[in-house]
C-alpha cells in the first residue's frame, strides 16, 4: 500500500481562512484521481519554522508515513529565506515525499527546481519584511496621532469603576479587586488611573507671589 496524499494549509491570523487553500488542493488532488487522507493545518506565522503542525508533518515524513504533500504556495511552508526553505524541501525529498505546490507554477522535483525555490523563498521573505514596515509605519501613525493600536479595549461593566474605588480604599490589592470584579485588571487599572490625572506641575522655577 502506497503512503498516503496528505496537504499543509497555514494562514498568519484568525481573520484568515484556509478555505480558499483547502479548496483549491482538493480540486487539483480530485483531478489527479487522488484524496487527501491527512490535513494539517495552522494558524501560524511563518517567520518561525517552531509550528506545532509543520513539526508533526516533518515527523510524519520522517517516519516514511506520506507520499504526495500539497501545498497552496511554497510561503506556506516558510517565508524565513532561502535556506529554511530549500532545507525543508530536501527534507521531504529524502523521505521520500513529493511536494506539490499549486499556485507557485513550477516543478518542484525538476533539474532547475533548486534555483526557483531559492528565488520563490528570497521574494517571500522580502514580502514578510515589507508587511512588517508597513505595520511597523501605521502603528506609528495611529499612536502619533493620539489613537489606540490593536484590539479594542474591553469596557468596564456600569458602576465597576465606583465599586473598585470603594474596594481599593479598604486596602484591597488591585489584582483581588479585579478578580472580584470579574474584570482584567490592565482594563481595571486604566479606568481607574484615569479617575486620578497625574497633577499639571506649573511653570519651572516659577515663584510664589505674596498676597
Amino acid at each position: 500500500m502506497s503512503p498516503p496524499t496528505v496537504a499543509y494549509l497555514r494562514v498568519s491570523s484568525r481573520s484568515q481562512t484556509i478555505a480558499t487553500q483547502r479548496d483549491a488542493i482538493e480540486r487539483a488532488a480530485t483531478a489527479r484521481g487522488e484524496r487527501v487522507v491527512t490535513w494539517y493545518s495552522e494558524t501560524e506565522s511563518a517567520k518561525r519554522l517552531a509550528r506545532p503542525e509543520l513539526e508533526r508533518l516533518r515527523r510524519d515524513a520522517r517516519g516514511g508515513r506520506l507520499g504526495r504533500l500539497y501545498v497552496y504556495r511554497l510561503d506556506r511552508l516558510s517565508r524565513t529565506g532561502i535556506r529554511d526553505t530549500l532545507a525543508l524541501v530536501h527534507e521531504f525529498r529524502a523521505h521520500g515525499v513529493e511536494l506539490v505546490s499549486l499556485g507557485d507554477g513550477f516543478d518542484l522535483a525538476g533539474p532547475a527546481a533548486d534555483l526557483v525555490i531559492a528565488v520563490m523563498a528570497w521574494a517571500a521573505e522580502m514580502e514578510r519584511l515589507r508587511i512588517g514596515e508597513r505595520i511597523s509605519d501605521a502603528r506609528k501613525r495611529v499612536e502619533g496621532a493620539g489613537g489606540h493600536w490593536g484590539r479594542p479595549r474591553a469596557a468596564l461593566p456600569l458602576g465597576a469603576v465606583p465599586r473598585a474605588l470603594a474596594l481599593r480604599s479598604q486596602g484591597i490589592s488591585m489584582r483581588e479587586v479585579a478578580r472580584r470584579l470579574g474584570v482584567p485588571r490592565n482594563t481595571l487599572t486604566r479606568a481607574l488611573a484615569a479617575q486620578n490625572p497625574p497633577p499639571v506641575a506649573g511653570p519651572q522655577g516659577a515663584k510664589k507671589t505674596r498676597a
